[in-house]
């Protein structure tokens, strides 16, 4: 079955997300407005903003996400644990941590395991692998999705945004391999209506966009036609 704009609420599917670094307390402020306005489940922040989205959204059923070893992915294992750690203190709730793809490359799939199975182990809330599958080839993003399954995360995520977006083919291989074992964000790129019906179409259940509000607006006046 083929989905439509007139058969979901995009709405639903959209981690809210700024991680612009100059964003200022104003801009975290306005992003968690946008989310409570617009009906957002999820607001994804750079760790040192997470007690104010936090503060903001105390009164609200909307997660705070934020991102782990971001953009690179190539801080030590011990730093990305005391990040995600201090995080989960804060009261995120959901973790988007980047893979350090220079392992993957090099074949250190044991390394990658460990990194991120401590931080699924010692914070208990839900974490989303961060792939990078613009720079990866078909068979490093199965043995990424591979790893990160066996690890227990709970989503898989395509990119950053930093290194290219995301994909319908990388979307759609991507459930392919979890078999609906965990869910499949997409992100990077995302920037209209007609990209996040493609992509959800393609698998994706979540959505990192910082064009939110503009997709709803879209899909509003897409039905109002």
């Amino acid at each position: 079955m083929v989905i439509t704009a007139a058969d979901v609420n995009i709405a639903d599917y959209i981690d809210h997300s700024l991680l612009n670094p100059l964003a200022t307390g104003d801009d975290i402020d306005l992003c968690c407005n946008q989310a409570i306005d617009c009906g957002f489940p999820v607001v994804c922040v750079y760790p040192v903003h997470v007690k104010r989205a936090v503060a903001m959204l105390h009164s609200q059923k909307i997660t705070v996400a934020t991102v782990i070893g971001f953009p690179t992915g190539a801080t030590t294992p011990g730093v990305k644990l005391h990040e995600a750690q201090e995080a989960t203190n804060y009261g995120a709730g959901e973790l988007d941590v980047v893979i350090n793809l220079g392992w993957l490359k090099s074949g250190k799939f044991d390394w990658i395991h460990k990194e991120i199975a401590s931080i699924c182990e010692e914070t208990g809330i839900p974490v989303k692998a961060i792939l990078e599958t613009t720079r990866l080839t078909d068979e490093e993003k199965q043995m990424a999705a591979q790893v990160c399954l066996d690890a227990g995360v709970r989503f898989l995520k395509t990119s950053t945004g930093w290194f290219g977006g995301a994909t319908v083919e990388d979307v759609a291989f991507l459930h392919d391999i979890c078999k609906g074992r965990v869910g499949i964000k997409a992100s990077g790129g995302i920037k209209d209506l007609e990209s996040a019906i493609a992509l959800i179409n393609a698998g994706a259940n979540r959505l990192g966009t910082s064009r939110g509000v503009d997709i709803v607006r879209q899909q509003k006046e897409n039905l109002t036609v």
